[in-house]
């Protein structure tokens, strides 16, 4: 089997990371282009000590590691908006490492081991810096959420996870009407929102109808990802793979509201 053949799998899932890193599906999926680049460039240098997986996420923390994120790199860094400069800012206030290692544990299902040789920390490193991150983010973000999810059971536990976090239901909507209605009654400051809804209308749609009218930013949970993960059109930023874990919930909540420039802190 050729080297591509074994990363392709993977491809999908580093694009979610790269999206959730970088706030981004543009940016993130720009690393991931420049990751693959670095491959067929040198194919020689790919860590092969190590599983396909983990060495795909280790040629891309290279590229992340070099790009200088901070000073907004040569990923269209002539494009940031003002979004990217609040996200830029508040990344004074919490190590990228950190948040790094949030989202490879929580996000990826990256043992400790494994997060820790992906970002040069030891294994033991890796829990303080997951809880640094949490601790940041959870104090810089409130906001008040839309639930769109037609299966009770897994709507109750997303409502559970939302409220432990301090954030505020403003309702769980099952239809895309629905789902639009309460939008238009209750502002939203962030959606949650299945593929599949109910009356066999589109998540997607209730979404865009929700954007057209206000700026939110949104997750999507569904059971099929690489379906959203192509980076051939315009896709998802976040996304959340049922059946899901109750930390990745908790850590796409924090890390797009970190990238939110309209949240503001709950009353």
């Amino acid at each position: 089997m050729s080297l591509g053949q074994e990363l392709a799998p993977h491809l999908p899932f580093l694009r979610r990371y790269a999206r959730a890193l970088t706030g981004s599906q543009t940016h993130g999926d720009a690393f991931v282009r420049a990751t693959l680049e670095a491959i067929v460039a040198a194919p020689d240098s790919f860590p092969r000590e190590v599983e396909p997986r983990l060495g795909l996420y280790k040629t891309f923390h290279a590229i992340w590691s070099t790009a200088n994120i901070e000073e907004g790199g040569d990923f269209g860094s002539e494009n940031l908006g003002n979004a990217e400069g609040i996200a830029q800012a508040r990344l004074s206030r919490i190590t990228p490492l950190s948040r790094q290692a949030l989202l490879l544990t929580a996000l990826e299902g990256f043992s400790a081991t494994d997060a820790g040789y992906l970002i040069g920390a030891q294994p033991g490193e890796i829990d303080n810096l997951v809880q640094e991150a949490l601790g940041e983010i959870e104090r810089q973000t409130l906001a008040d959420v839309l639930i769109i999810e037609d299966e009770p059971i897994i709507a109750m536990d997303i409502e559970t996870i939302v409220r432990d976090l301090g954030h505020n239901v403003t309702g769980v909507a099952v239809t895309r009407d629905e789902a639009v209605a309460q939008a238009r009654a209750h502002p939203p400051g962030l959606v949650l929102a299945d593929i599949q809804l109910a009356d066999d209308s589109s998540g997607i749609d209730a979404v865009r109808d929700i954007l057209a009218e206000f700026s939110v930013p949104v997750i999507f949970i569904t059971a099929f990802p690489e379906r959203l993960l192509t980076g051939t059109r315009p896709e998802p930023t976040f996304l959340i793979t049922k059946p899901f874990q109750r930390a990745t919930v908790k850590a796409a909540i924090a890390q797009a509201l970190f990238f939110d420039a309209a949240t503001v802190p709950a009353s």
